[in-house]
């Protein structure tokens, strides 16, 4: 275990402490859980966090040693601290922020202070993170809906003759189906001749007047005795 953990570039004040009873150690292999190159720099980066803030937190609440080098994170200390280590990493790995692992381990630190809390189920005061996978494919405004499925192939089309046929236009004598037809085609000339008319005449055709209202029988409630008084005493103001 020394020799593996001298090779992954762990310092050897570290990697002796794998000879003790209570240190263990663990290599994680975590190239082959991102396919993408650039994804999987990102996560390792996120796993190391700004300036290894991130990388030293985790150091802290596991009691561990964590190297991150290249495609493998080495890491030495007690048993329990591995287990916390390895699923931090796979998570990260798995896009699952180390910081919600972290927070999880700080309230089970404060948790395990509480002798009265020993024996308790701490699923209650544990956060619960939901994963939201949004697509970013545009989806449509108008969406068909799919016909019901059935095992019986569509209906066939009707060909020209099977129309004729419903018709009776197939019984009909030549000079007489020309006479139809050309009857049909008058018919939808004059009825579009028709429309082009209303829509040309359209513009000048002159807008509709609303009827005027006349007030004539209105009576005026002006009292003519008042209005005379107030007119003298404005005719003596003005001699004064």
């Amino acid at each position: 275990d020394v020799i593996k953990l001298l090779a992954r570039s762990v310092p050897y004040e570290q990697a002796v402490k794998v000879l003790e009873d209570d240190f263990g150690s663990d290599i994680i292999k975590i190239g082959n859980l991102v396919r993408n190159r650039e994804r999987f720099v990102k996560r390792r980066q996120r796993l190391i966090g700004p300036n290894g803030s991130t990388l030293k937190s985790i150091e802290l609440l596991t009691q561990s040693y964590v190297l991150v080098q290249g495609n493998t994170v080495a890491c030495i200390g007690p048993y329990q601290g591995l287990k916390q280590v390895r699923k931090i990493v796979v998570d990260t790995m798995n896009n699952i922020h180390p910081i919600y692992n972290i927070k999880t381990l700080m309230i089970k630190r404060e948790l395990m202070k509480d002798p009265k809390l020993k024996n308790e189920n701490w699923d209650r005061f544990l956060p619960k993170f939901e994963h939201k996978n949004l697509s970013k494919r545009k989806q449509p405004h108008k969406k068909k809906e799919k016909a019901p499925y059935t095992p019986f192939p569509p209906p066939q089309a009707l060909s020209k003759i099977d129309k004729e046929l419903e018709s009776g236009e197939y019984f009909l004598k030549e000079k007489e189906r020309k006479a139809k037809k050309a009857a049909e085609k008058r018919e939808k000339q004059k009825e579009a001749q028709v429309k082009r008319k209303d829509r040309m005449e359209k513009s000048f055709k002159p807008p509709k007047e609303k009827p005027s209202v006349t007030n004539d029988n209105k009576t005026s409630d002006v009292n003519i005795d008042q209005l005379k008084v107030k007119v003298k005493k404005a005719q003596k103001k003005k001699l004064k």
